[in-house]
């Protein structure tokens, strides 16, 4: 081959490297197929058991005043006097007086009724002698007309036999008639007091009345804290005029507060369950909060957005109906004392208004099977056997609690749950289960809800 044509180089050397190519593959051995096992694969396991369980729901809410004082004027007047802290925001213990009006036009008519009232008990009091005395009267001229009346038939014997004279006789018959005209005049008299004491009665009542509404009147001038109480929307200040009906301002109860709680009916309805009193016929149709056992759910309310701020709560009641936007339950709640332990700003008072998350837990009646939320795929489970090999299972599912899920049938006390999942993870696949207990420890305290406890 002559060098003056290099370029016939190329293609021979491919040429070469394409048969050694072949050349080798021809020569080349089948891979050999390895007799030895896979080892086993380590997982995290923990054991199936029954655990006590509380059940839990959660919702959110507004707070409000339990009792809220909308104090409007009853009387008209003009605004003589007011307290130096009657002002949005402020304080005040129950029986501080708030606010007065002008009491003079109220006592004027107070001082008119007691008046006519004395002038009339003076005139019971003197038809009640006229009638004592005429009592008298009448008994002193029965007697008179008795002895008249006796005289008469004495002198009528006479004339009869002569002895007197008709003139004596027809005298004696005047003045009997006449002692019979006045026992009759006592008499009438005595029947027309008792009407005439029943109109007094009723001038009477009617004075009292007058008294008892110039005396309310004359009360409602003046505005005392009932309870202790937070100031609000004080809407009159002092030498203003005060019409009836007008709104003077409103005042909050501090002593306690309510939350009307959205509850996921689900959720509920399972505390509900665990609540229930046992049936009587005999009682008859009773509310729902008779038929509960409320002081049982522990409930407790925190700050939305700040969970470390927080209040112990109680169930009152179970609203009725369902919220028409969310489909959530109402249940109530009361919180006691709202205002203590004050440290604003990082512990401020329960106030109306506030944005609150709600929680509510109580004991379930019986143990669970409870498993991390985790393990659970596609209603399966993965378990490692007798044998350590992977097992998988499909289960029941009851319902799920935020990281937890409770199964109702499909597993067995004392079968081990992997808490891995191998990729990829065939039947029967070997395994190395490793118990971890502190994962163990972990789904004891989360089924038992140890953080309902602490306090806040």
């Amino acid at each position: 081959m002559s060098l003056r044509k290099p370029w016939l180089l190329i293609p021979l050397g491919l040429l070469a490297g394409v048969g050694l190519f072949a050349l080798s593959i021809i020569n080349s051995k089948a891979p050999q197929q390895s007799q030895t096992p896979s080892p086993p694969l380590a997982v995290r396991v923990i054991e199936v058991q029954p655990l006590a369980f509380v059940y839990q729901a959660q919702g959110h809410g507004l707070s409000r005043a339990a009792e809220t004082w909308q104090a409007s004027a009853t009387v008209a007047g003009r605004v003589i006097w007011q307290h130096d802290d009657l002002d949005d925001g402020k304080l005040l213990p129950a029986g501080t007086e708030l606010l007065r009006l002008d009491p003079s036009r109220h006592e004027l008519a107070l001082a008119a009724a007691e008046a006519e009232l004395a002038k009339l008990e003076a005139e019971k009091r003197q038809l009640q002698v006229e009638e004592d005395n005429s009592r008298r009267l009448l008994a002193l001229e029965q007697e008179r007309l008795t002895l008249a009346e006796q005289e008469l038939a004495r002198i009528e014997e006479l004339a009869q036999s002569g002895a007197a004279s008709r003139t004596n006789r027809d005298e004696q018959t005047r003045a009997t008639l006449a002692q019979r005209q006045a026992v009759l005049a006592l008499e009438n008299q005595l029947r027309l007091l008792p009407s005439r004491l029943q109109a007094l009665q009723a001038a009477l009542d009617a004075a009292d009345s007058r008294r008892g509404q110039a005396q309310r009147d004359l009360q409602d001038t003046r505005f005392v804290a009932p309870y202790d109480l937070r100031l609000s929307q004080v809407e009159i200040g002092l030498h203003q005029q005060a019409a009836v009906g007008q709104r003077l301002f409103r005042a909050d109860s501090i002593e306690r507060a309510e939350i009307e709680a959205q509850i996921p009916l689900d959720q509920l309805m399972r505390l509900m369950s665990a609540t229930t009193k046992g049936a009587h016929p005999e009682q008859g149709l009773l509310s729902l909060d008779q038929r509960l056992h409320l002081e049982q759910i522990r409930a407790e309310v925190s700050l939305a957005g700040f969970p470390e701020v927080r209040w112990q709560a109680q169930v009152s009641r179970i609203g009725s109906g369902l919220d028409p936007a969310t489909r959530s339950a109402r249940v109530v709640l009361s919180v006691e004392r709202p205002y203590a332990d004050l440290n604003p700003p990082q512990r401020p008072a329960l106030q109306p208004g506030m944005y609150l998350q709600v929680r509510l837990s109580v004991p379930s009646p019986e143990a669970r099977l409870v498993i991390p939320r985790t393990a659970l795929k596609a209603n399966q489970v993965l378990l490692a056997d007798a044998e350590d090999r992977l097992l998988r299972r499909p289960v029941d599912l009851d319902f799920v609690q935020q990281d937890l899920a409770v199964i109702k049938s499909g597993l067995n006390p004392g079968e081990r749950l992997l808490l891995d999942e191998p990729q990829p993870a065939p039947q029967g696949m070997a395994l190395q289960p490793i118990r971890d207990e502190a994962a163990q420890r972990r789904l004891v305290r989360q089924a038992q809800a140890a953080s309902v406890d602490k306090k806040p």
